[in-house]
This record gives C-alpha cells, sequence and structure tokens, in this order.
C-alpha cells in the first residue's frame, strides 16, 4: 500500500511513508473540518491573493468583536481568549492541511492571516475607525509578506505551528503600531 497519496493529492518525499505507500481513501469528517477551518470557512480557495481576502475577513471578525457588549479587561480577555482559540484551531487545521494539499504551508491556509489580523488588534478593539482598520490591515499584510526579523525563522518552524506563528508575529508588530498610533492620535478610535 503506497501512502504517497493522502485524500487524493500526492505528498511530497519527506512526507511519505517509509514504505511509499498510498492512501487512497476519501477525506474524512475530521479532513473537511482541518480544511473548513483552515481555509477560513473556504475564503483560502479564492484564485487571487487569498491571503489577503484571509485578512479582510479577519477584519470582519474585529468588527463583529468590537460589538460585544464587555467592557475594560473583559473586552481584552475576551479577544484574547478569541485569539488563543483561533490559534490552536489554526495549528492543528494547518498541520492537517498541509498532509491534505501536500506541500509545505500552502496558499488556500487563510486561517493563519485570520488570527495574525485579530492579534493587530489586540491592544484596541472597540469599534475601531476606518482608518484605523485600513493601517492596520496594512501593516500587518506588509509585515506577513517583508517578513522582518524573527517573523522569517518563525515560518520554518514545522508543520501548522509555522503556518501561524509567523504571522501572529507579523500581528504583533502591527499591534505596536496601531497601539501607539491609537495613543498619540486617540481620534483614530
Amino acid at each position: 500500500m503506497d501512502i504517497s497519496l493522502v485524500a487524493g493529492r500526492r505528498l511530497p518525499p519527506t512526507m511519505r511513508g517509509i514504505d511509499n505507500e498510498t492512501i487512497t481513501a476519501r477525506p474524512n469528517l475530521t479532513d473537511k473540518i482541518a480544511l473548513l477551518v483552515a481555509t477560513g470557512l473556504g475564503v483560502g480557495y479564492c484564485p487571487v491573493a487569498p491571503g489577503t481576502v484571509g485578512s479582510f475577513l479577519g477584519i470582519i471578525l474585529i468588527l463583529l468583536l468590537s460589538r460585544i457588549g464587555l467592557i475594560g479587561g473583559q473586552r481584552l480577555l475576551f479577544h484574547l481568549l478569541v485569539v488563543t482559540i483561533i490559534t490552536w484551531a489554526g495549528i492543528w487545521a494547518a498541520s492537517r492541511s498541509e498532509v491534505i494539499f501536500g506541500r509545505k504551508d500552502p496558499p488556500q491556509v487563510v486561517v493563519d492571516e485570520i488570527v495574525g489580523q485579530l492579534l493587530t488588534f489586540g491592544f484596541i478593539f472597540k469599534n475601531p475607525r476606518f482608518v484605523l482598520l485600513l493601517m492596520g490591515f496594512a501593516f500587518f499584510r506588509l509585515f506577513d509578506i517583508v517578513k522582518p526579523f524573527p517573523i522569517r525563522k518563525l515560518e520554518k518552524v514545522p508543520l501548522g505551528f509555522g503556518i501561524v506563528l509567523d504571522d501572529l508575529a507579523a500581528g504583533f508588530y502591527a499591534s505596536l503600531i496601531i497601539f501607539v498610533a491609537h495613543l498619540y492620535w486617540p481620534i483614530l478610535t
């Protein structure tokens, strides 16, 4: 039995079994859930700039979360809880997706962009204005594409950890800029 095929796709040699066996089974329910999470409910299948579209989905999620009527520390704790849950679900889903798609960091995986964008607004997310959302979106995408130190190194961490950690770092860098902008120009929020 040759396991170089998973869900009908050929795996690279580094992901094949010792005996170069193939699994020809259709994706099971766990794989389907992993793909749904990893692709941001299918947004990752967008043929043009799926990472940018995934980041936009993160902005929509920020807008929804910002409308929840929590105050002060409750809001921050809730936001961090959401980021943590999506991060761990994203790591699991991205790891499964690498096997299913048969490549490292498949472009269809956008849960990392979603959680990175959420982290961008981790310090402030109470009804952010359009200008602040645009700045956060732009800085997150810039850091995600340019990958300043140590983001490039984080990208090399194995499996879904590397996929998600580099975007969390990009989101953290962008959050620092957004936080400073918020402090010096409070009219933005």
